[in-house]
């Protein structure tokens, strides 16, 4: 059986390790590859048979994986059900949340604190694992992210629930860069669509029985739950991981970046509140709104001044030179920004203007959450035995902007059938893009910048996340403030306020006349979200058209001469390609 096991590589960074391997080959011993980023290594079965090609020894398909391998991915896999199964769970409970807690204003700051942290420590968690081990840094970020539920189920008012979600927020950034990371430092790129077409499965069945969950615990047990249902699959994880990820500790001289991960956190906060406050709690010209649009701009600015001169930068700018890299961030962003305010948005019109319960409404979400996973894995199976990828971004972005313009014509008296068609386009749209992203942006760097690549790839997924759930969210309540305040004179203010809570058993028992103008101002706000969800979704498009389809390394043929790939491989080095090292 392989092993799973952590080497100092003594060469240059990113050079495959090799091992030998007696009777793998016709002419003597041959040598099989295991990929190391700055980690973890894959020994070659021992019983690979004769006449297997290198890649194959490595990481042809899970059945010719060793077991050892097996078990991470599934200790992986639990991570990474982890880490996105919280904010499907939230999605359902959320309407009842606010009803319990009040503060509908904040209703979209219990989804941004998550992905604002999440999007801020994301390249900090790369950085400390490449530097110290992925493994003990892995493990901390599942214990913090444990620590964060616990606090938020026991949250007595919006306030300290928003802070608490940001703790959680703050592991999950750890998790998702993590489990990226790990697979791949172990896999191959050619083969790697096909483990990552997994993580994406995972992340598509975690946004279907999220809701699904999320609306049972809140119908039956209460919001809380939704919380601490993480506790004990959290535990699962790292006791597995901490079985079956056997990588030695590493430590390596302290090299952070720290004066520009404050800035990025600074540039990243300071322009995610001008567009939640704009408009709602400020003017959009008032002081206020003007000094955090010049911090955050002086931030960012001198965020990239600092990547150009710090030893370990958090994000190093080189890596852009890659154009794919460049495009495909672009659309992880978009990918993002779609994703979570259609999760958001979607419950909300379930709930307040179709009358599901918080179980039906995720009952509901399934035409879309299905739609992107099958998708996700058909298009992972056809990259991995074709090694194309092009056309799904292309596709992917697409279906997004058609899907999302469908969902902004929905009205009060919109059919459930009609809303599910609209949602399983817009889920096949994301199945095209949720792995593919990460995918080209790994087989664009080099193999020492694989933790770096990692993370700022999923650091423009959740930066996406943070903006839609921003912008969306106060698009959203910004036009359900303006209906429901032209309907308050005729209505009364207390029915308005108490219309406002977002309970749907409490709308029930409105009278008929509030409660349709409530339906009505949702209904357009979801108008507003959505519309611009599409338009956002087009630029996605444009990207995706300048995407060059550059093979994959371990593909046949290496990375041919486009030079679009960071590591040009050895000439005859056969073994590189199995490696993922060109």
């Amino acid at each position: 059986m392989g092993t799973v096991a952590d080497t100092r590589t003594a060469g240059t960074a990113g050079k495959a390790d090799e091992v030998e391997e007696p009777g793998a080959g016709t002419d003597g011993p041959t040598k099989a590859t295991g990929t190391t980023g700055t980690t973890g290594t894959v020994d070659a079965p021992v019983d690979a048979p004769a006449d297997a090609p290198a890649d194959a020894a490595v990481a042809a398909d899970a059945g010719k994986q060793p077991r050892s391998v097996r078990v991470v991915l599934l200790a992986l896999m639990i991570a990474m059900l982890l880490a996105m199964l919280d904010n499907m769970i939230i999605g359902t409970a959320m309407p009842t949340i606010v009803g319990e807690l009040g503060g509908l204003e904040h209703l979209s700051w219990v989804v941004t604190a998550y992905t604002l942290a999440t999007a801020a420590s994301t390249p900090i968690w790369g950085k400390l694992g490449d530097m110290y081990g992925r493994k003990g840094i892995f493990m901390t970020s599942i214990v913090l992210f444990l620590i964060g539920s616990a606090l938020s189920g026991m949250a007595q008012d919006m306030g300290q629930l928003i802070g608490f979600r940001a703790i959680q927020g703050l592991g999950a950034g750890g998790l998702m860069v993590g489990v990226m990371a790990i697979i791949g430092d172990l896999i191959p790129p050619r083969e790697r669509g096909k483990y990552q077409g997994m993580m994406a499965g995972v992340m598509a069945l975690a946004m279907i029985g999220g809701p699904l969950i999320g609306g049972t615990i809140t119908d039956h047990w209460g919001w809380r739950w939704s919380f601490y249902i993480n506790l004990p699959l959290g535990v699962v994880a790292l006791i597995a991981v901490s079985a079956v990820l056997h990588l030695p500790k590493k430590r390596v001289e302290a090299r952070i970046d720290y004066l520009g991960a404050g800035l990025l956190t600074i540039g990243i906060t300071s322009i995610v509140l001008v567009t939640t406050w704009g408009g709602t709690e400020y003017a959009w010209g008032s002081a206020r709104i003007m000094e955090l649009a010049a911090i955050g701009v002086a931030a960012i600015v001198g965020f990239l001044f600092v990547q150009t001169k710090a030893a370990a930068p958090v994000v190093p700018l080189h890596i852009f030179r890659s154009r794919n890299f460049s495009l495909m961030s672009v659309i992880g962003f978009v990918t993002g920004f779609v994703m979570f305010g259609a999760v958001l948005f979607l419950p909300l019109y379930q709930q307040s203007v179709q009358g599901a319960s918080a179980t039906n409404s995720g009952l509901l979400l399934l035409p879309m959450l299905g739609a992107m996973l099958v998708v996700s894995l058909v298009a992972g199976r056809v990259t991995t035995g074709t090694g194309r990828y092009k056309v799904f971004p292309i596709v992917g972005s697409a279906l997004m902007a058609v899907g999302l313009y469908l969902l902004s014509t929905m009205d009060t008296d919109t059919s459930r059938l009609t809303s599910g068609v609209y949602m399983a386009v817009v889920g096949a749209g994301m199945g095209c893009l949720m792995q593919i992203t990460m995918l080209v942006s790994q087989n664009s760097v080099e193999m020492k910048d694989m933790g770096v690549a990692s993370s700022s790839s999923t650091l423009f997924r959740t930066l996406g996340s943070s903006f839609g759930v921003a912008i969306m969210g106060a698009l959203f309540n910004n036009r359900v403030q303006d209906v429901m305040s032209e309907r308050a004179g005729a209505l009364g203010s207390k029915v308005t306020e108490q219309s406002a809570q977002l309970d749907a058993a409490s709308l029930a028992k409105l009278p008929v006349a509030a409660r349709e103008a409530y339906q009505h101002a949702v209904t357009s706000g979801t108008h507003s979200a959505f519309l611009l969800g599409a338009v956002v979704a087009v630029a996605a498009l444009v990207a995706a058209l300048f995407v060059k389809e550059v093979p994959l390394r371990g593909a046949s043929g290496g990375a041919g001469a486009s030079g679009e790939a960071a590591v040009e491989k050895p000439a005859g080095d056969a073994a590189g390609d199995a490696a993922g090292v060109k």
